[in-house]
């Protein structure tokens, strides 16, 4: 049974930094690609970032290109958001996710995805 659990959500000013994690069990974690999605309200749900099974290669959509980063460390079954110079614009549930495919990478696709966290709320106060 594959369980991913967020934290490291919260409330920032525009212009702070948060940074989240997602600990994953239930699948061989160094396999596969993980991804972040958020969801703002009234707004479909997105693909902020995401990353190969090894950490190698990451994608970023355009909107946090260059403010966040996405990492892993596989040792500990857990990927990690690092958001910096934040707007308001990125107030949302952020979900991470795991892909549905062992050991390869559609990068930015968001349709590979099968199991999402229960989400952490960032909210960015102007």
């Amino acid at each position: 049974q594959v369980q991913l659990v967020e934290s490291g959500g919260g409330l920032v000013q525009a212009g702070g930094s948060l940074r989240l994690s997602c600990t994953a069990s239930g699948r061989t974690f160094s396999s596969y690609a993980m991804g972040w999605f958020r969801q703002a309200p009234g707004k479909e749900r997105e693909l902020a970032a995401d990353i190969n099974w090894s950490g190698s290669s990451t994608f970023y959509t355009d909107s946090v290109k260059g403010r966040f980063t996405i990492s892993r460390d596989n040792a500990k079954n857990t990927v990690y958001l690092q958001m910096n110079s934040q707007k308001p614009e990125d107030t949302a549930v952020y979900y991470c996710a795991v892909y549905g495919y062992i050991n390869r990478w559609w990068p930015g696709d968001p349709s590979r995805y099968d199991y999402w966290g229960q989400g952490t709320q960032v909210t960015v106060s102007s």
